[in-house]
């Protein structure tokens, strides 16, 4: 397994089509947003989707942006798109993503990362701290939760 970074890879539409297959509605939407380019203007310039594979599979992403549902310009940068393929749960796949990404922000010089999410007990297992509920760029309640770097 090895942690690729999708706008660095030479086989994007395949990790496209890769990221349709899965369930997710929010994994449909990432790929939308790929195959339209319009991932930077959704998510802000620079933006980050690493990938977890195992040869050609998709075993977990997560994406490091600047912009996520919250509408909010101080805090920055989100991770989001969490999301690891059901038949490799279980094993903190996502965690090593999350890591890996972290350690990205860390080095590109941000202190705290934030994510928004409905779950309840996940992300505090990797040191994330609740820190609100707002509404999202949907309407609809969401987690902010953040860690220091």
């Amino acid at each position: 397994m090895q942690i690729i970074e999708y706008f660095e890879d030479g086989q994007k539409e395949h990790w496209i089509k890769e990221i349709e297959g899965f369930s997710w509605g929010a994994a449909k939407y990432l790929a939308k947003l790929l195959r339209e380019n319009s991932f930077e203007d959704t998510l802000g310039k620079n933006g980050k989707l690493f990938l977890l594979i195992d040869g050609e599979k998709i075993v977990s992403f997560v994406t490091l942006t600047h912009q996520d549902c919250i509408a909010d310009e101080s805090l920055f940068p989100w991770l989001g798109f969490v999301f690891t393929a059901p038949e490799y749960r279980g094993r903190r796949y996502s965690e090593l993503l999350i890591e890996h990404a972290c350690g990205e922000a860390a080095k590109a010089g941000s202190h705290t990362v934030y994510l928004a999410t409905d779950h309840i007990g996940f992300y505090e297992k990797y040191g994330f701290v609740y820190k609100e509920n707002r509404p999202d760029t949907g309407g609809e309640d969401s987690r902010i939760y953040y860690k220091q770097l």
